[in-house]
């Protein structure tokens, strides 16, 4: 007997169904652009950044810092779209076992928590954006445009945040995750 694995004819395979469901893109947004707008330029910036170092052998100064700030960009506009879908970590053991009255009320103090968090986060990267008078090293830019792109994906991320409170609110959710 060997341990060979079995051919490839013999693999199970995806159904169609199962391969539409998973290429299925249907649950982008209009609000999802920016994030996919800044991944693509970050890219770009990261490989300009490779290419005039590594084959031109003379690197373009401006980019390391530009990637570090589209990278900040990145991470928080992808955080608009984890809030969006409901898809940010959480740890749902205790509210599993609840009856659906308490898991509603866990369930609102949750949204109201997020609510408030987001929002506070928002208005503290606000004001820290309007004391900032520096400019960044490689550009003639001001470095508040990246406070400012923290705080307007902080408060995208409340106001979704709000809108899925009062959909579990209406609905009831079984999970902290449901949509």
């Amino acid at each position: 007997m060997t341990d060979d694995p079995p051919p490839l004819e013999a693999m199970p395979h995806l159904d169609e169904a199962a391969e539409a469901a998973a290429t299925d893109i249907s649950d982008f947004s209009w609000s999802d652009a920016p994030s996919l707008a800044l991944f693509w330029v970050l890219a770009g910036v990261v490989f300009l950044q490779f290419f005039s170092r590594y084959v031109m052998n003379s690197s373009i100064g401006w980019t390391e810092e530009i990637a570090r700030y589209l990278l900040i960009g990145v991470t928080f506009a992808g955080a608009i779209i984890a809030t969006r879908k409901g898809a940010h970590i959480a740890i749902e053991l205790l509210y599993a076992y609840l009856p659906p009255g308490p898991r509603r009320l866990l369930a609102s103090g949750v949204d109201v928590a997020l609510i408030g968090a987001y929002a506070w986060m928002a208005w503290t990267c606000g004001k820290l954006a309007l004391r900032t008078n520096q400019s960044m090293v490689s550009l003639d830019l001001p470095k508040s445009v990246i406070y400012w792109t923290v705080a307007a994906s902080l408060a995208a991320m409340a106001l979704y945040q709000a809108a899925r409170a009062v959909y579990h609110w209406r609905h009831g959710a079984r999970s902290l995750l449901d949509d």
